[in-house]
């Protein structure tokens, strides 16, 4: 079973708007709802669902509002709150910010939305590309436009349009991996990993039959080929366009996509990941009246590639004043309200390495003993490369009018959770 019904509510608690899907809770039990809120963080025990009687709350927050579903029975949480936030992401699509004056402004789209996105209780139609083509912005058209539904909201292929038409057919696809790593004071990789996404941009006129290959390690065992260097993904989750039972039967990756920007497929890979920017710090301390801090960032990536917008966060004592830097490249800053020194580099290329001296005045050096020691962060872009080695070996485009079409590949490696600690 899934939500009774759903309401949004303003940070008092007040209802902005509400829709009843089944009836079979009282609508006056929202009533309870912030109460219960408030008594829950008064405690530090804030739960993400809460209870009254026979009846469940599930909540998330999202800038100065709370979405709140009900039920009274033993519902499925996790299709709920997948179903709460790709309201947020509808609503957010229609009105670029969603906040407490989008909902008032737009109340008569935000009830249609709210009718379309779920059925006695279920999620239905929420797929903001389709909910666009006959929930439009104008409340005085919405009557004009739901006399004739469009037939992609009952179509088997939902997520796209019929009569799409192009002048050059091409599709854009972009392989990007982000990096999660931690290291430790002594400098041992603790724990590693790469998450990466498929995002397409399709341009393509009717309804194509799409094929992408992959270095799929499974695939290349299934078919006796091991040829280069191939990849083992983990956690693989496609878009609602590709065909399950044939990824499951033979690895193929075959879809109808979505026109225009969609996110294709999300992996991991679960790999030692030697550090793509390595940092070493020391700190000297003088007396009770100043600190250094030395810095040095080196690239251990290919010297053909490039990282940009190259971001090393350090965190400095709280009580630290009077910054002074000198960098061999890039620009230094402290941001006094985050408790750092932001060191920011334009263009970073592999197998260089840059310094950066930071000196502060400390006032007091006592107070830094009771303080805790956050980790260096680096935030990067790399493009044209993938740490994991994935590659993209066929895109095939088939469609009846046998049209040719153009596939472009790019290659993004990116910093995610990427945390370094330091001794000081």
């Amino acid at each position: 079973m899934s939500a009774s019904a759903v309401f949004v509510l303003d940070l008092k608690g007040k209802v902005l708007i509400c829709r009843n899907y089944k009836g079979d809770v009282d609508m006056a039990e929202i009533d309870h709802f912030l109460p219960l809120l408030m008594t829950q963080e008064e405690e530090g025990l804030t739960c993400p669902i809460m209870s009254h009687g026979n009846v469940h709350f599930l909540w998330i927050k999202h800038t100065n509002l709370y979405l709140v579903a009900t039920t009274n029975k033993n519902s499925n949480a996790s299709l709920v709150y997948a179903f709460l936030y790709k309201v947020v992401e509808v609503f957010t699509e229609y009105f670029t910010e969603l906040e407490e004056e989008s909902i008032q402004d737009n109340f008569v789209v935000v009830y249609e939305l709210l009718d379309e996105l779920m059925d006695f209780g279920f999620p239905q139609t929420t797929d903001s590309k389709i909910l666009q083509e006959y929930i439009t912005q104008e409340g005085t058209k919405l009557e004009v436009s739901k006399t004739k539904v469009p037939t992609t909201v009952t179509n088997a292929v939902s997520w796209r349009s019929e009569g799409i038409k192009y002048k050059k057919n091409e599709v854009f696809i972009d392989v990007i991996e982000s990096i999660n790593l931690l290291v430790n004071a002594n400098g041992n990789v603790m724990s590693s990993d790469i998450v990466g996404t498929v995002k397409l941009k399709t341009m393509l006129s009717g309804m194509p039959e799409l094929r992408l290959g992959l270095n799929d390690r499974a695939l290349f065992a299934l078919t006796g080929r091991d040829k280069g260097k191939t990849v083992t993904m983990e956690d693989v989750k496609f878009h609602q366009c590709v065909r399950l039972s044939r990824f499951e039967s033979d690895r193929t990756i075959s879809f109808i996509p979505p026109d225009g920007e969609s996110e294709l497929m999300s992996y991991r890979i679960n790999t030692h990941v030697k550090p793509l920017i390595w940092i070493e710090s020391v700190i000297e301390k003088f007396s009770h009246s100043r600190v250094e801090i030395l810095v040095k960032a080196k690239g251990q990536f290919k010297k053909q590639s490039v990282a940009n917008n190259v971001e090393v966060r350090v965190p400095v004592p709280s009580d630290a004043d009077s910054p002074k830097f000198k960098t061999s490249t890039g620009h230094a800053k402290y941001v006094p309200e985050k408790n750092l020194a932001v060191w920011t580099i334009k263009s970073f290329p592999g197998g260089k390495e840059f310094l950066m001296r930071a000196s502060f005045g400390l006032p007091s050096v006592e107070k830094d003993e009771m303080e805790g020691k956050p980790p260096i962060t680096v935030n990067f872009e790399i493009p044209y490369f993938t740490v994991s080695g994935i590659q993209v070996r066929y895109m095939k485009i088939i469609e009846k009018s046998g049209y040719q079409a153009l596939p472009w590949v790019r290659y993004i490696t990116q910093s995610g959770d990427y945390q370094l600690r330091s001794n000081f």
